[in-house]
């Protein structure tokens, strides 16, 4: 019950967070993740695959209720979303193998390097200029795998990315975050149901495991960290977004750090 209670107030604080900075949990939990399985005594050689595949399992949730509201807002471009999410299940479960073949101390690394390259592009506002058009369904699916093996890597609904290409494509803003959101569903189940499948039975697992996904950690992030992610939206109105996209950028460049500094010691 302690170490349930310890991930309620984990996903509190991920959901605040997430929206707050308008960004995924996933960047958020994977790290938190980590430091607490570190702290229950969970083998290294595990932690961080056993984080991103619980991070992945927590997304599930978080995504019904974001596509939902989109969904009811007309903003699912499911024309587009369909196409990417049959490469995004092929590429979640290639992307969940390959971590699975990584030590834990290179997939920090691999994690802490994409945390900083998301603060770059956040603390500078980089994003490409809507140039091109809406590729076709087989170009999309191409895509959709790239983005759901990046994704299962990292442990995160892909937003990161799929916005920005969605941006490039010349569609409708509204109708990105929405898409973007539907495409988190896929990724999410693919990669959680492919991490318990690629962890079943490992030696290192603690107590209360379904391959890499932990049940106390799961059940309660997901029990808070919605309820709180509206909390941070509302608190977000009252902050200037320039702060806040800088704020976070700091966050993740220490995220980042920290995560190489762990894999060279």
């Amino acid at each position: 019950m302690l170490v349930l209670a310890a991930y309620l107030v984990l996903g509190a604080i991920a959901g605040t967070l997430s929206g707050l900075f308008g960004i995924g949990g996933g960047l958020i939990i994977v790290p938190a993740l980590v430091f607490g399985f570190g702290l229950q005594g969970v083998s290294p050689e595990i932690a961080v695959h056993l984080a991103v595949g619980t991070s992945l399992a927590t997304i599930i949730f978080t995504s019904i209720s974001s596509v939902r509201a989109h969904h009811s807002r007309g903003a699912v471009r499911f024309d587009l979303f369909w196409p990417m999410a049959t490469g995004i299940v092929i590429g979640t479960a290639i992307g969940v193998n390959t971590a699975v073949a990584l030590s834990g101390e290179t997939l920090k690394m691999i994690i802490g390097i994409f945390a900083i390259g998301v603060a770059i592009q956040m603390g500078f506002g980089l994003k490409p200029k809507p140039s091109r058009d809406v590729p076709g369904k087989a170009s999309l699916t191409v895509v959709g795998s790239g983005i759901g093996w990046a994704s299962a890597l990292f442990g995160i609904g892909g937003g990161t990315l799929t916005v920005p290409f969605l941006s490039w494509c010349n569609v409708r803003m509204q109708q990105v975050v929405g898409t973007s959101a539907a495409c988190g569903l896929p990724i999410a189940i693919s990669g959680a149901l492919t991490n318990a499948w690629a962890g079943w039975g490992h030696p290192d697992l603690p107590n209360w495991s379904t391959g890499f996904v932990y049940w106390p950690a799961l059940i309660g992030i997901a029990l808070t960290s919605m309820y709180f992610a509206k909390f941070g939206v509302r608190l977000a109105h009252h902050l200037k977004p320039e702060v806040l996209k800088r704020s976070f950028a700091v966050l993740l460049v220490i995220v980042g750090l920290r995560f190489l500094w762990s894999a060279w010691a």
